[in-house]
């Protein structure tokens, strides 16, 4: 009896220990907790069908599958890398002609931004199953509507394939580094206007547009790059911060049969923007969305393609900002889908082609977070939104007339989808905090579901071995009045007549969401992990954050950095006064702004936090682009305060507690400038501290072993300090 007790005790102990397997830096950052997902998922235009870019392990090949919407079997393999030596480097993207007869295929990609790069490009006919190189080490090539040319940029300058004759004709010839760029956005706009291609094709094939920067005037930043040589090289290129000259931009029409190029009359404005621009339906009209420096002012212009004239069709003004979108839609008659904030919540309006508002298609106290498009025939658009909580996300379809709105997402959580070009069915993406990403096909008219695609089954049968903590989402309330969302990580065996070191994360900038019911990234993972090791890990959206209305969001205009600051602290107190909390032990960490934040809390929080992380911080808003900056701030000489005051290098000397500072040396984004500055700075004020380098690394700081020392640092700092 005695024995079978002991065997019965030692088998509940050992299953308890594989029960409880601990994450490891090690697993996390190294993706053995990646979810599988439908790669490239690419919905197609005149078939209900869809592809996908596949990865066979076998073979190490790689294949773009075409399947069908209505059954989700593989109708067929457009191509596979194994009958193509020339592709044995795999397939990085690709991209269909109009007609979707042909693929251009990118491989031996470069990065260059965070969104540029250039590649080597293969021409592939899809009847004749024939593969031709075509380009070499070009950006953003783009099939015309008919799919007899090719517009890329090379070098600064834009050209043109002929497909049939296998000729180029080039369309510019001053492009020059640091000087000049054609069809392509310079780093600012492609950093803050999240877009690379500058270029676009008329509707008949006959023209294209493009903006041209003259970055002459712009201010240089250089890096130096170390690598394992015996001399580091400059990196130099053009960035504007904050207050400082910008590129003069100019729009261009260029008639392909012609070989000319005409100038469009932007006379009437002054130092601004040309946020995003696009061809509508009616080819000879095209649409150029122009903003001013304050990014308070925006008008829409339809302009003729053969004259010139511009017009303004629809003018956009904010006490704040007008935020930039991909969203303006052209129906056939050239009337137009349109999104804005203007009743305090972001929403869908139809305008006729004149820009005389039709109706505002949705409305209420909630954000519409994604615009996936519109069924003419069936006058429908199709959205995704916050209506249920600005936590969450969830798919909705209404008519054009506003009417008859109905819900298609099923879960709580957030639910992402990709729409049949006949808008009968949709492949919905869900995931919550504890539903890894699930694919599924349902019907676009009810929502229901018609089959499960994808559920990512092995990745929870193999977290359960990790008996995860749990994310709880909850509403705090600090002591002024604010109501903010958040989220906490208890330990696993949480005792409550116990005190908990606590270690704040948060992002906080303008617009952004960090509390979401959404899938664990590797950085929840980490948290995870601290929890294992005895940590509650809490993070809360203060003011300025997203999805929760324009008041909500803008609130922090001209002052970025105080109320974000305010709010992480007042609500390290509530926290702090949690009967399981040790309100001596509570740390911040942050990225980006993120960094920004956490330096600025363990500075003005010096009686508050304990300790801080630092990656990558913004620490003198004077250092940063114009954009971004100017957008929040206004410029330094119509500012100064809103930008000293705020900047965490300008207090320095209240710092106590223990603060880390982490850099990439090559980071083009935040400049190791910001970090180089805080720590010259922080000697003279005679302040200890800890900070770390890593050379050659940017914004992201990864690559090879990176991630994994740089966490495996964080989280010995974290066990030594807090």
């Amino acid at each position: 009896m005695k024995s079978k007790l002991a065997l019965v005790l030692f088998l509940v102990t050992l299953f308890s220990a594989v029960g409880q397997q601990k994450l490891s830096i090690e697993e996390i950052y190294s993706g053995a907790f990646r979810p599988e997902a439908m790669d490239e998922l690419f919905a197609m235009k005149n078939t209900n069908q869809y592809t996908i870019l596949n990865f066979d392990r076998s073979s190490r090949s790689m294949q773009i599958d075409l399947y069908d919407f209505g059954t989700l079997k593989k109708v067929a393999t457009l191509i596979d890398t194994k009958s193509f030596p020339e592709l044995a480097d795999g397939i990085d993207s690709f991209v269909f002609s109009n007609d979707e007869k042909q693929l251009l295929l990118a491989n031996n990609t470069n990065q260059i931004y965070r969104h540029s790069f250039t590649a080597d490009y293969y021409l592939y006919d899809l009847g004749a199953k024939t593969l031709t190189k075509i380009l070499s080490q070009v950006q953003e090539p783009t099939f015309s509507p008919d799919g007899m040319k090719i517009g890329f940029a090379k070098e600064n300058n834009l050209f043109i394939y002929d497909v049939a004759a296998k000729a180029t004709t080039q369309v510019t010839a001053d492009g020059q580094k640091n000087a000049i760029i054609n069809g392509i956005t310079d780093w600012v706009y492609e950093e803050e206007f999240a877009f690379v291609r500058a270029f676009d094709w008329s509707a008949d094939s006959k023209k294209l547009a493009y903006i041209r920067f003259d970055e002459s005037k712009v201010p240089e930043f250089s890096m130096n790059i170390y690598k394992k040589d015996l001399y580091p090289t400059v990196e130099t290129f053009k960035y504007p911060k904050a207050g400082e000259q910008n590129a003069t931009v100019s729009l261009y029409v260029y008639d392909v049969a012609a070989k000319s190029a005409k100038a469009i009359d932007l006379s009437a404005y002054s130092d601004f923007y040309i946020a995003r621009m696009k061809w509508t339906n009616d080819a000879n009209v095209l649409s150029a969305q122009v903003l001013n420096r304050h990014q308070d002012n925006l008008d829409l212009l339809f302009i003729n393609g053969t004259s010139g004239v511009a017009k303004v069709v629809l003018n956009e003004k904010d006490k704040a900002y007008v935020d930039v979108t991909d969203n303006l839609t052209f129906l056939k008659d050239n009337s137009f889908i349109w999104t804005s904030e203007k009743d305090g919540y972001n929403h869908i309006y139809l305008y006729d082609k004149a820009g005389v508002l039709k109706n505002q298609i949705t409305k209420g106290k909630w954000e519409v977070t994604a615009y996936y498009g519109l069924d003419e025939k069936a006058k429908t658009v199709y959205y995704q939104s916050v209506e249920g909580g600005s936590t969450v996300r969830d798919v909705y379809r209404i008519g054009l007339d506003g009417k008859n709105k109905v819900k298609l997402s099923q879960q709580v959580g957030t639910n992402n989808a990709t729409f049949s070009p006949n808008y009968q069915y949709f492949i919905n993406t869900y995931s919550s905090a504890i539903v890894p990403p699930t694919y599924t096909l349902n019907s676009a008219k009810d929502g229901k579901l018609v089959q499960s695609i994808l559920d990512n089954t092995a990745l929870s049968t193999k977290l359960k071995n990790y008996d995860l903590p749990a994310k709880e989402f909850f509403e705090l309330t600090t002591e002024k009045g604010h109501t903010l969302n958040a989220w906490m990580i208890k330990p696993k065996d949480f005792d409550s007549k116990k005190k908990y070191p606590v270690f704040m994360y948060q992002y906080s900038g303008p617009g952004s969401q960090q509390v979401a019911k959404d899938w664990l990234d590797t950085n929840d993972l980490w948290f995870m992990m601290l929890a294992q090791q005895g940590y509650i890990t809490v993070c809360v959206d203060g003011r300025g954050t997203g999805f929760k209305g324009a008041d909500f969001k803008k609130v922090t205009q001209k002052q970025l950095g105080k109320l974000e600051v305010e709010d992480q602290i007042d609500a390290a107190k509530v926290i702090g006064a949690y009967s399981y909390v040790d309100k001596a032990r509570i740390g911040i960490f942050g990225w980006s702004y993120g960094g920004f934040m956490s330096s600025n809390c363990i500075m003005k929080g010096a009686d508050v936090f304990k300790m801080a992380i630092a990656v990558a911080p913004v620490t003198n808003w004077r250092f940063y682009d114009s954009i971004y900056t100017e957008r929040y701030l206004q410029t330094p000489q119509e500012n100064a305060a809103g930008y000293d005051d705020n900047s965490p290098i300008n207090f320095v000397s209240r710092l106590k507690g223990n603060f880390l500072l982490i850099h990439g040396s090559a980071d083009d984004n935040v400049h190791v400038q910001n970090s180089m500055q805080m720590i010259e700075a922080l000697v003279q004020a005679n302040k200890q501290f800890d900070w770390a380098i890593y050379p050659d690394k940017n914004h992201g700081i990864y690559g090879g072993k990176t991630r994994i020392q740089l966490f495996n640092k964080m989280t010995n700092f974290i066990k030594e300090k807090l």
